[in-house]
């Protein structure tokens, strides 16, 4: 029975007015966000698992074949951290910046050819800025070459049981043969996680310093749900946004896997209500049937989607990149559709707060080139105007008079001077000559006045 305190028939009218008014906004909201998916159901694929045990929580479509993108990172750092462990490589190893490096497409770190950075520098820039430079540099440091890194990350792969995946390069940028899945990137989160706790820090940086220039984190989960400490974020166009995230709460640690979200914020929302749902206490949750592990889930043998059309198309008004990752989730109009959904969506796990939060990211953490003994703190485009000048004095190249008019007048008194010193000189050889002149013409008079005279008896 219950024993609340009894309320009035208008006051319960009042009550279901409510509720039904908040339903219907939920529900507006939500079919506004399936709108702005503008995609089939078949264009995203969603998977949660708990990280100590790899139980499967929630997954849709998690073993449809994906191209990865940028999440391609997360084997790209642990490859790094794993031939650290095997004594191959040191966290201060020299790393050196080669043109192949240069040549990757952005997004990237823009350093010229020779520039050296560590390897924990590297991979703080990797996971941060994701930087596709970075990551050939990483490559060629680590494996000898770009290929030679692949055939490691491919080893790693099968020893982990990612049977869906394969690697032919360090970035993500698109190569038809880089193919993962939810299911096989949650594995590799699982194992990152157990074999390098103590390496934790690389997955959840706020941000990095170089020099003058501030780069925040990708993930735009970070500091806008509650417990979110990782992983990487990723987007090429023909496979969307792609995040792997992790989240803590109450010592309970999930893995959530989102790919072919249409944005950030899209793919935010929907990795964050993963979360709630794995976070969920539900009391008759023994009548749900059990979905296994996550490496038992069968895997599925087809193509995957291409999403350029959809994500790049002409259709769209400002066609998205890996830098739009950065695009804050406010961004939409508070008028728009979307921007009333996230107004609206709460958790579901006992929390009345708003499932995102305003972002309170932390402080970045200072990244250099160079050794650790001899730091060089520049950003890029001060790292390239230094390079031009190296490069100058070494060919033996003449400066670059300025062209100010201070800079002018010591130019010109110079040349003034130095006009006058040849004028003078042209003086004094003439003064010369007709000296030299006149005294031929004296001795010769006086010559021919000896010749004329007769010698005295």
């Amino acid at each position: 029975m219950f024993h609340g305190p009894a309320i009035g028939a208008a006051q319960y009218r009042m009550t279901l007015r409510q509720f039904f008014g908040r339903s219907t906004v939920l529900a507006a909201a939500t079919c506004a966000l399936v709108a702005l998916s503008f995609g089939r159901a078949s264009a995203e694929a969603l998977l949660v698992i708990e990280a100590d045990t790899g139980k499967v929580l929630h997954a849709d479509q998690a073993t449809t074949p994906w191209y990865p993108a940028s999440i391609t990172k997360i084997m790209t750092a642990y490859v790094a951290l794993r031939a650290v462990k095997e004594g191959r490589m040191k966290l201060d190893s020299l790393l050196r910046v080669s043109s192949n490096a240069t040549a990757a497409a952005p997004t990237k770190m823009g350093f010229p050819p020779g520039t050296t950075v560590t390897l924990d520098n590297a991979i703080k820039m990797l996971m941060v800025k994701s930087a596709n430079d970075i990551a050939v540099v990483i490559a060629e440091g680590v494996g000898g070459s770009v290929e030679g890194f692949a055939d490691q990350m491919n080893a790693q792969a099968r020893r982990i049981g990612m049977t869906q995946s394969n690697f032919v390069n360090p970035h993500g940028l698109p190569a038809d043969q880089q193919i993962t899945s939810a299911r096989d990137m949650a594995m590799l989160a699982r194992v990152v996680l157990t074999e390098f706790p103590e390496y934790n820090y690389y997955w959840s940086l706020p941000g990095i310093r170089l020099g003058k220039r501030i780069y925040r984190n990708h993930n735009n989960l970070m500091g806008r749900y509650e417990g979110t400490d990782g992983m990487k974020t990723g987007f090429i166009c023909a496979s969307g946004f792609n995040v792997v995230a992790t989240a803590t709460r109450g010592g309970k640690r999930l893995i959530a896997v989102v790919l072919g979200s249409p944005s950030p914020a899209v793919r935010a929302v929907k990795a964050a209500q993963l979360f709630e749902r794995g976070f969920q206490v539900r009391p008759l949750s023994w009548l749900t049937p059990a979905l296994g592990q996550v490496d038992a889930l069968t895997p599925t043998n087809i193509d995957p989607p291409n999403l350029r059309e959809t994500m790049c198309g002409k259709g769209r008004r400002r066609p998205p990149s890996e830098e739009a990752e950065n695009d804050p989730l406010t961004e939409a109009s508070s008028d728009s559709p979307y921007a009333a959904f996230l107004a609206t969506v709460r958790g579901t796990g006992g929390s009345s707060g708003p499932l995102l939060q305003d972002v309170r990211l932390g402080e970045p953490v200072r990244v250099f080139l160079g050794s650790p003994s001899a730091p060089v703190e520049v950003a890029p485009a001060e790292a390239k105007s230094k390079s031009k000048i190296a490069k100058s004095k070494k060919a033996g190249e003449p400066k670059v008079a300025s062209t100010t008019p201070d800079a002018k007048k010591p130019a010109a008194k110079k040349e003034a001077t130095k006009k006058e010193a040849v004028k003078d000189a042209k003086k004094d050889a003439q003064a010369t000559a007709k000296v030299s002149a006149k005294t031929k013409t004296d001795a010769k008079k006086a010559d021919t006045k000896k010749t004329a005279t007769p010698a005295k008896q």
